[in-house]
């Protein structure tokens, strides 16, 4: 993205001239989100923050999530292949125990967020009551990521999606999935494809399926 691009849509941003913050595959790169997140500090017409496709790492996602612990209009969150970290994740994490408005967050082909990443998100999803869509996918996720998001789905009540394809769960995460999701009465569908459960977390999945909950595998 060139520079004078930037600069109009920072002024834009801190004029409340737009409702959507649309600037996937623009390079913007770490520094880009920094300026970006300083202008939304102040902003309240933005709802829709869609920066996918940008590098803007974690130190890019450690600044945007500061803005979101104050931000009361943003409501969908759009980060894929930004590849943000474990720290990024803990600091998105750190914004979704007191922000009440982001609906959906979509962290997916990031490549690096890990179990640190996904038990921090985890922690802030027991507290948290409005994500209802939740897209991890392409991730480097395992067992223990999955049993600290099937820890969630003991206790939220507003999840209806989670993603979780292109992981590294296996057949302890997933019958730990498998045995909550039998309880769980929010969650409508379940995405596990193209991990590394076998048979035995397959049979425990298939016998969680019921007529309101997709599971796929």
């Amino acid at each position: 993205m060139n520079r004078k691009k930037l600069e109009e849509t920072i002024k834009q941003i801190k004029d409340n001239a737009i409702t959507e913050l649309y600037l996937a595959d623009n390079n913007i790169g770490e520094a880009g989100a920094i300026a970006l997140a300083q202008a939304l500090k102040k902003n309240t017409s933005v709802t829709s923050l869609k920066l996918g496709r940008n590098e803007i790492g974690d130190d890019g996602a450690k600044a945007l999530a500061e803005v979101l612990k104050v931000n009361k209009t943003v409501n969908l969150v759009f980060l894929i292949r930004n590849n943000i970290g474990d720290d990024g994740a803990k600091a998105l994490a750190e914004a979704l125990k007191v922000n009440s408005t982001i609906t959906k967050l979509n962290l997916g082909w990031n490549n690096r967020i890990g179990d640190a990443g996904a038990i921090a998100l985890a922690e802030a999803l027991k507290v948290n009551t409005t994500i209802t869509k939740l897209n991890l996918e392409n991730n480097k996720i395992g067992d223990a990521g999955a049993v600290a998001l099937a820890d969630v789905l003991k206790v939220n009540s507003t999840i209806t999606k989670l993603n979780l394809i292109s992981n590294y769960i296996g057949d302890a995460g997933a019958k730990t999935l498998a045995e909550v999701l039998k309880t769980n009465t929010t969650i409508t569908h379940i995405r596990l494809e193209n991990n590394n459960i076998g048979d035995k977390g397959k049979s425990a999945l298939e016998k969680a399926k019921k007529d309101n909950l997709e599971i796929d595998y």
